[in-house]
């Protein structure tokens, strides 16, 4: 178990980085794992053939504050000599409720770690105990400091590692207290490493102060199939730069001499297909090219700026590769067409709007005669 749960742990560090779905300003979670405890400033010497699992409730009040219950269960294992110095394992079977104040660190980063601390209550069995007690179960209270880390997948669910240290207010919980003097400190502590999955439900708002990626890169995908809707847009937004009125149809604009905005090339959330609304638009830029073979295009992908420089790079040059292979799929020859990707570079409306954001996320084709 604690092999398992250790490689698990550093398998999940590893990919840092790998993903990271929309952070929102306020949201519940239920979660759940497994745990490995392990006894530390005891009076016996510590096994570590322990395990242990948790459930969780928690309300995260804003990108960096959240308060935590939780329920776990842990069995933790011991060893001393008795009187004969024959050699005695001990065991604790240890049910704990815990309230904990979490605050994340870096709450828009794809692994955001956090700190948390708090308070619980504890009930101990305890067999093999090296110190006769009147009662083997009790009751008893701890303290709680720790460190995690959430591996965002998507907007609903999160992995979570933690190291936990636990304060109890005694020294029973290892069942053996040594005679005053000689105790050390009259309060017994654990270790917990802990892996598991939180859901996260009853989402707040998306976080404005948050650069998310991945999930979040279109933000909140609209329906673009009202052509009208977006000519609106485009006069809205880019009047000073339209040179001339109609090139094919409404569908596609010149934006400059060489440069044409193919309107309503809509993508699939957070990927490069195409949607069903994009070829009407694809199939008359076929038609422009069938009507032109002397020019060559450029294809060029452009985001908006909701998402990482790196991601929406990325995912800029993947969708024009999209429309190049869409293109030659209908016959136009793939040496007449090129790719390159922008990212949220060059954005040609507001990207504080809903609409100026659906205008930045375009394809556009650059004349090469």
């Amino acid at each position: 178990m604690k092999n398992f749960l250790m490689t698990l742990a550093l398998m999940l560090t590893i990919g840092i980085g790998v993903s990271q779905a929309q952070t929102v300003t306020e949201s519940w979670a239920f979660g759940g794992g497994l745990s490995f405890p392990r006894f530390y400033s005891v009076n016996i010497t510590s096994l570590n053939s322990n395990y242990g699992a948790y459930l969780s409730i928690q309300r995260n009040f804003s990108e960096h504050v959240g308060l935590r219950l939780k329920a776990g269960y842990a069995h933790l294992e011991g060893q001393y000599n008795d009187a004969s110095f024959n050699l005695v394992k001990e065991s604790t079977n240890l049910m704990t409720g815990d309230l904990d104040l979490l605050y994340y660190l870096v709450p828009c980063a794809p692994v955001s770690p956090y700190l948390f601390a708090g308070v619980g209550g504890n009930f101990k069995t305890i067999t093999n105990g090296q110190t006769a007690f009147n009662d083997n179960n009790k009751f008893g209270s701890q303290l709680n400091i720790g460190a995690g880390a959430d591996f965002k997948i998507n907007s609903n669910w999160n992995i979570v590692t933690e190291f936990g240290y636990h304060v109890t207010n005694n020294s029973e919980l290892d069942g053996s207290i040594v005679p005053v003097p000689d105790e050390l400190n009259g309060r017994d502590t654990y270790l917990v490493l802990s892996a598991g999955v939180n859901f996260l439900f009853g989402h707040g708002e998306q976080s404005k102060q948050c650069e998310p990626c991945c999930e979040g890169i279109t933000q909140e995908m609209k329906d673009m199939t009202n052509y009208d809707r977006i000519e609106e847009m485009i006069k809205n937004h880019i009047p000073k730069e339209v040179i001339k009125e109609v090139v094919v149809d409404k569908y596609i604009y010149a934006i400059s001499e060489d440069r044409l905005v193919l309107v309503g090339v809509n993508f699939a959330f957070d990927k490069s297909d195409l949607l069903p609304e994009s070829y009407t638009v694809l199939d008359k830029a076929v038609k422009l090219l069938n009507d032109n073979p002397n020019v060559n295009v450029e294809i060029e992908g452009y985001t908006d700026y909701i998402g990482t420089a790196e991601y929406n790079q990325q995912l800029s040059e993947e969708r024009a590769q999209t429309v190049k292979n869409y293109l030659a799929s209908q016959g136009i020859a793939p040496d007449r067409l090129s790719t390159v990707g922008y990212g949220k570079g060059n954005p040609i409306a507001n990207n504080e709007t809903e609409e100026g954001r659906a205008m930045n996320r375009r394809i556009v084709f650059r004349i090469i005669k």
